[in-house]
């Protein structure tokens, strides 16, 4: 699932393709909102929170979401889309381009004064203009029995981690992701270094959270299992974390660097 500097970047390249034009196309192909038709409206704004996106109009919101596989493309009037059309999910058009949502996991048209129906429950932003650091500390400790893995991907705490930034964010702290957030350490300083981390990266093409962008150097533990802790040598390890109400997703760890608590 994308993370939230991908969702950050997306939702900056549809707004510099769409804001302050008028729509001339508006194509939602699900069918609880296949006759909305949005053309005429303004696009006011294009805004990533946390993991969705909200392109804002005068009177509606249209709400996505990438979950798993989805993108968003941009192109010029008249140019060949890169996927195959069966693939798109929405399209929204102006005089010279198009945007074109392909496998998106949520599709949805509200009312402008109902868009909180859709986010209101995430927790702060992290690369948004609502970051509170305090308060996504006072979320990471409302469960302080839960593993500190399966806490960073909960987006009603902070949004924005995913499942790359949890593993580099544990092996950045030296904790195992499996330790209860009661023993991970200062949640302050968890919610600090989730915002310095996504902070910056929000432009990279590639992630980088080593401080060495060449191939192959970039992540601490993240997709390296089997391979050499680039810190201490030893090989890193995957594993599944999952909980109750928490996704099954693999996750990565240094044996040497990271303690379970």
């Amino acid at each position: 699932m994308p993370e939230g500097d991908t969702v950050f970047q997306t939702a900056a390249r549809l707004h510099a393709a769409l804001a302050g034009n008028i729509l001339t196309e508006s194509d939602f192909r699900v069918p609880r909102f296949a006759t909305v038709d949005l053309t005429g409206e303004t696009v006011e704004e294009v805004a990533a929170r946390g993991k969705h996106i909200l392109v804002r109009l005068p009177h509606h919101t249209f709400h996505s979401h990438l979950m798993m596989d989805g993108q968003w493309h941009v192109y010029e009037r008249g140019t060949r889309w890169r996927k195959p059309g069966f693939q798109a999910r929405a399209v929204l058009g102006t005089e010279h381009v198009q945007a074109v949502g392909f496998d998106l996991g949520i599709v949805e048209v509200l009312p402008r004064e109902k868009e909180s129906d859709a986010v209101g429950h995430l927790g702060p932003d992290l690369l948004g203009p609502d970051w509170d650091p305090v308060l996504a500390a006072v979320n990471l400790m409302r469960d302080p029995a839960r593993p500190i893995g399966l806490a960073l991907l909960d987006q009603r705490i902070m949004a924005g981690v995913g499942n790359v930034y949890r593993s580099e964010l544990c092996f950045l702290r030296g904790v195992d992701p499996a330790t209860p957030v009661r023993e991970a350490g200062d949640p302050a300083g968890w919610a600090e270094l989730a915002h310095r981390v996504l902070y910056a990266n929000r432009n990279r093409t590639s992630r980088v959270t080593t401080g060495d962008a060449r191939r192959g150097r970039g992540l601490w533990v993240y997709g390296r299992a089997g391979r050499p802790c680039l810190r201490c040598g030893r090989p890193i390890e995957s594993g599944r974390l999952a909980g109750p109400s928490d996704p099954d997703r693999v996750v990565y760890r240094c044996p040497g660097c990271q303690l379970l608590r």
